[in-house]
């Protein structure tokens, strides 16, 4: 048995002076103590660019592509593989040059010269070929074709030749030759849109070329070919972007359902502009909200979120939705996952993020009300209780959309800031945010930048709820000694014990209620002394304000 201790607080002087010195140095070293914790997708190379040129047909499913990659070589390798399946490979180039390359059912073999000096950079050109299988969802229903990309996790490589892996982002281009009948919509700025002449008058077509200045992960490079009906959203605030000015927002939709929008998405303007303030500035040039035939019911592609056609059709579309998609384009998209293990740093923090939308827009109440829902999900789920949030051992993607990536990573969020204090959580999602913008990182590197915001040691923390499964599983007994002067609780813990801090709120006989706060230790079972000079206890609340992922029992 261990005597635990009331808390301390960290000031948000101490605070500010830390976060200072830590980006006046520029953060030199995250995760330095610490072994690497993602793999490097492709060793020794890293892609700048991608010019994606497809031409998308009127019928069918038969695409033509060609791809300029832009690639730096840091290390001295002879050959490079790109991620290309169900494609046949018509045309490959090294710096205008030909050269001989293997495909194979897991992807591109491409031989290089070796490298005049590491670094080094090159350029792959590609012309391909073939029927779409997976990745852009081509349909042709009620008499309207469409085609919309959908990569998550690892799908870009059925239509697009990339590392398709979080840890390489990179800028993209995207020249769409389509039916002029369909709106093209893509990542990032739409640069042209102009008329193609074609052998056949009664089919026009349409050049439109979209680009991106930040550099973006595969999963989220999409391109939504359809006829889509848009109007615009007012524009943000100024001073919250990235790029001068407002953030432009606009939201698509078929045209049967343009009566529904903007609808729900009027609060999207204020649900980034409380995002920008408490996060950072609108990573993105501007924010689309498109209606889409995919297999997910939204998807946070950068600047170019989809949601599910359905949604529109049955007026399901709600304010957590678009605040979930929305989060994702700081923590996900401008933030990505070094690995697929890590994917509660993108879907955790999107799920959470989603709720301190709530708190702020509709109050604390329900807030908490929403907390305490998802807890209960996550106590009767069979995932949380078997496998940890980081989970090297599941090797179906698709499989990690569970449980701990989205709901107990939300969790181990609300429980972090309850542990290191508003100020210091707030700050350290800063700090994190900042310096890994534009960049991959892992879960160590998260917690480093809220050591640092905090001055708190949190291996502990960390360890406990990503890297073990469960949550915790207490009881607890309570009792006044009147010699003693003091409030003694008994707290069990079955299973592997958990450390945490624990709220209370002490009623008196009075009716009245006296806060604290008692760290409890990783230990089956101990006493916990709390000075009392007030009135007689009349009753203990445990966790008043639903801040802890657990299952009690009181006696």
């Amino acid at each position: 048995m261990t005597t635990a201790y009331i808390r301390g607080t960290v000031t948000p002087k101490s605070i500010a002076l830390t976060l200072r010195s830590l980006l006046f140095c520029g953060l030199t070293a995250p995760g330095a103590s610490y072994a690497q914790e993602a793999p490097i997708p492709r060793p020794g190379f890293d892609v700048l660019h991608y010019e994606f040129s497809l031409e998308i047909p009127d019928s069918g499913s038969f695409i033509r592509g060609s791809t300029e990659i832009s690639v730096r070589q840091t290390a001295r390798e002879g050959a490079f593989r790109l991620d290309l399946v169900d494609k046949h490979v018509i045309t490959l180039r090294i710096n205008d040059r030909s050269t001989a390359f293997r495909q194979d059912s897991a992807g591109l073999y491409v031989n290089l010269p070796m490298p005049r000096s590491v670094p080094d950079t090159f350029r792959v050109d590609i012309g391909y070929e073939g029927i779409v299988k997976d990745g852009l969802i081509i349909r042709e229903a009620q008499g309207r074709w469409t085609a919309f990309g959908d990569n998550w996790p690892n799908r870009a490589r059925h239509w697009l030749p990339t590392v398709d892996h979080p840890g390489d982002k990179a800028t993209v281009t995207w020249r769409i030759d389509a039916p002029a009948n369909l709106t093209v919509i893509a990542n990032g700025a739409c640069v042209k849109s102009v008329p193609l002449g074609g052998d056949n008058p009664s089919t026009p077509r349409r050049l439109t070329v979209w680009e991106t200045k930040r550099p973006i992960p595969t999963y989220v490079m999409v391109i939504a070919a359809a006829p889509l009906v848009s109007k615009k959203l007012r524009m943000t605030a100024t001073g919250l972007s990235e790029f001068p000015g407002g953030i432009p927002q606009a939201v698509h939709a078929f045209p049967e359902d343009q009566g529904y929008i903007p609808g729900p998405f009027e609060e999207a303007v204020d649900i980034v502009e409380y995002f920008s303030r408490t996060i950072g500035p609108f990573p993105y040039e501007k924010l689309d909200h498109i209606q889409s035939s995919t297999i997910f019911g939204g998807m946070e592609n950068a600047s170019a979120i989809f949601y599910f056609d359905q949604g529109f059709k049955r007026r399901q579309i709600n304010s957590g939705l678009i605040a979930h998609e929305t989060a994702h384009q700081w923590f996900g998209d401008a933030v990505t996952p070094a690995d697929w293990p890590h994917l509660w740093l993108s879907e955790g923090f999107a799920t959470y993020w989603a709720e301190l939308w709530r708190q702020h827009d509709k109050g604390d109440s329900t807030f908490r009300a929403s907390m305490t829902h998802m807890r209960d999900g996550i106590l009767r789920s069979r995932t949380t209780t078997q496998r940890p949030v980081i989970d090297t051992a599941e090797s179906r993607l698709m499989a990690l959309l569970n449980s701990n990536s989205y709901q107990k990573g939300a969790w181990i969020l609300h429980m972090l800031r309850s542990t290191v204090g508003d100020t210091a959580f707030y700050a350290g999602m800063r700090l994190y945010y900042e310096y890994y913008k534009h960049r991959s990182a892992s879960s160590r590197d998260f917690q480093q930048a809220m050591e640092a915001s905090s001055g708190m040691e949190l291996g502990w923390f960390f360890d406990q709820w990503l890297r073990r499964p469960g949550f915790i599983k207490a009881s607890f007994e309570w009792n006044t000694l009147e010699s003693d002067r003091e409030v003694r609780l008994t707290v069990r813990q079955s299973g592997v014990p958990y450390r945490f801090p624990l709220r209370l709120a002490i009623e008196t006989d009075d009716g009245k209620s006296v806060a604290a706060t008692v760290d409890v230790p990783a230990e089956a079972e101990a006493i916990i002394r709390i000075p009392w000079s007030g009135r007689p206890v009349a009753n203990i609340i445990f966790d008043p304000f639903v801040q802890l992922l657990w299952s009690i029992t009181k006696r």
